[in-house]
């Protein structure tokens, strides 16, 4: 195959991942879901464009002038949705979370509020949002180049995780990877290194992690570490090295030792490989849709389609427990 022949077959499936997660995701009940200040164009189209393709009932919250102006330069209709006024953008995650908390809504999206604003309201005693797990972000990807969706995490809420803290991490990861679809995801913990290092803290936090799967502490999924990327995601990196994994070369979730680690992953394959990059918070009471002022529409409705599928997926679990 010649090299422009590559590039079209690339370009053609080329973010056909979340192509097919909105599709599906349309044809299920549209949730219930609270716009948390979407104050710019940018926020206020993607919930708009979210509604119309049928995944979310959006609640706007935030000031009805800004609103409605934002509104008017993105050339939005948004006369028939519900608009909850609030005078700045702390009432607006105050009572964000007030709808989640009281169940008007299943989920929050992120508007043109800090998110440092947003989280700390959720994770507050007050909020009522939390439960017994910490809250983690998620990247969901969607790169090119891959067969799957691939999943990162800590890149948006855990700056330098300990070890208790990366077992709700990648817990909240499986969680999501089930949600999606996948009832037994591979997940590669990463560190520089293939080979357990004293010196390497993550190499050690990995090799506890894989043990406390084997004992049941974290369940739902296949864990290998320590694992350096090359040899999580590509099989011939990991049969050169002869590692002998079930996850090696085919992770679907990559836990980095750190946010800056997951984060920069995330971006240098959203810049250098043409990936899309959707964000999910979970561990809360409701899954929180978090976007940046960069992304994209499509990466926009992505997001909000997982946050769709997380929320039929709390409830599903919600009503077996209800049964038993």
């Amino acid at each position: 195959m010649d090299q422009k022949t590559q590039i079209r077959s690339v370009e053609h499936v080329k973010h056909d991942k979340y192509h097919r997660l909105i599709a599906y995701c349309a044809n299920l009940p549209d949730e219930p879901c609270a716009v948390v200040h979407p104050c710019d164009s940018a926020s206020l189209t993607g919930a708009v464009r979210a509604a119309e393709v049928g995944l979310i009932q959006p609640i706007l919250v935030g000031p009805r002038a800004r609103i409605e102006a934002a509104a008017r330069d993105a050339r939005l209709d948004i006369s028939r949705m519900e608009l909850i006024d609030t005078p700045h953008s702390q009432a607006s995650v105050e009572m964000g979370a007030r709808l989640a908390r009281e169940g008007r809504v299943s989920m929050l999206m992120k508007g043109s509020v800090y998110t440092n604003e947003l989280l700390s309201e959720v994770v507050s005693r007050d909020a009522g949002l939390r439960t017994d797990r910490r809250i983690s972000h998620c990247f969901v990807m969607d790169v090119p180049l891959l067969d799957r969706a691939l999943i990162i995490t800590d890149g948006g809420v855990n700056i330098f995780p300990t070890l208790a803290e990366k077992v709700d991490i990648v817990q909240n990861a499986i969680f999501l990877a089930h949600a999606l679809g996948n009832p037994q995801p591979k997940v590669a913990i990463l560190s520089a290194t293939e080979s357990v290092n004293p010196k390497i803290q993550s190499t050690l936090d990995a090799a506890a992690l894989c043990k406390m799967a084997d004992r049941g502490q974290i369940t739902g999924a296949l864990l290998d570490g320590p694992l350096a990327l090359d040899n999580a995601v590509n099989l011939a990196a990991a049969q050169i090295k002869q590692i002998q994994s079930p996850v090696a070369g085919w992770a679907d979730i990559l836990v980095a030792p750190h946010l800056e680690a997951a984060n920069m992953l995330a971006k240098s394959l959203s810049y250098l490989a043409e990936a899309e990059a959707a964000g999910i918070v979970l561990g809360a009471r409701v899954p929180i849709v978090l976007t940046s002022r960069g992304d994209s529409l499509e990466t926009r409705l992505a997001s909000a389609a997982i946050a769709v599928l997380l929320a039929n997926h709390q409830a599903r679990r919600a009503q077996r427990k209800g049964q038993r």
